[in-house]
């Protein structure tokens, strides 16, 4: 089944954002080898990272509590021969390194394999302040200028700190283009959580016709190919900073998909 919203469906984000991302990659990959053949060659690349866990404030424990037995003082401290107190062992979080990995998009001059342009797809982790992953890719980014490639940034999370770019329009959804020959200018487009994901244009070398991605029709294909509609959890709290009109479009269009179809 179709996903019941008609642009960017937010449970992806908490639910199924890493397979979700893999398959958009390879999707995307799919759809431009065709567009882009025989002149360029577009692959899918990794890049991985360790980044230690973040202890939210929220989760510091007490590594050890004292409980009193209730029917005594609690104010009074014990006295040999009266109420005993018990040790007992409260679970804590423990930071632990952990590995990610992410893939992007490249797009490469097939005589030269030059970079030309390089798609990314914001993770959760990139946006995350603080972040060793977000850290490691503004490095990236900010490198890319200096190689004369374009790059491509869709930001379909609604959550968490955006990139740095001045000027940033109003929206939910953003997606970046910066023509390598542009250096410090870019096309940014923005769009709402009601509104369908639009055509983006993919640039390649400077004066070559530019190829384009319907990020919509790529979308829809990855969600019914996967069966995400049998796994999200359409009842679950989102954490995403919608306002309150977008919360009340966002339960009624799950209602209206749930109610039973009218005959003719």
């Amino acid at each position: 089944m179709p996903s019941p919203f008609p642009g960017m469906d937010p449970f992806l984000e908490l639910q199924e954002w890493e397979d979700f991302h893999s398959a958009l990659n390879m999707a995307m990959r799919d759809h431009l080898a065709l567009e882009l053949r025989p002149n360029y060659a577009v692959r899918v690349e990794r890049r991985i990272y360790v980044e230690r866990g973040i202890e939210e404030p929220s989760l510091r424990r007490a590594d050890v509590a004292v409980l009193v037995d209730p029917l005594s003082d609690g104010a009074r401290p014990a006295t040999p021969g009266s109420t005993t107190m018990t040790l007992e062992p409260v679970e804590c979080i423990v930071p632990m390194a952990e590995e990610h990995r992410e893939s992007r998009l490249i797009i490469r001059e097939r005589d030269t394999m030059e970079v030309v342009t390089v798609i990314e797809t914001l993770s959760p982790a990139n946006k995350r302040p603080g972040s060793q992953g977000r850290r490691e890719y503004l490095e990236e980014r900010e490198a890319i200028p200096d190689t004369r490639a374009s790059l491509v940034e869709l930001d379909l999370l609604p959550g968490g700190q955006r990139m740095p770019v001045g000027g940033l329009p109003e929206g939910d959804y953003f997606a970046l283009v910066r023509r390598g020959w542009r250096r410090s200018r870019a096309d940014v487009y923005a769009w709402k959580l009601e509104d369908r994901l639009p055509v983006i244009p993919i640039p390649l070398k400077q004066g070559d016709r530019e190829a384009s991605i319907d990020l919509q029709v790529v979308v829809n294909d990855v969600y019914e190919r996967a069966g995400y509609d049998m796994t999200l959890n359409y009842d679950a709290e989102l954490t995403a900073p919608l306002n309150d009109t977008s919360k009340r479009w966002l339960r009624d269009t799950i209602n209206r998909s749930r109610s039973p179809q009218s005959g003719p």
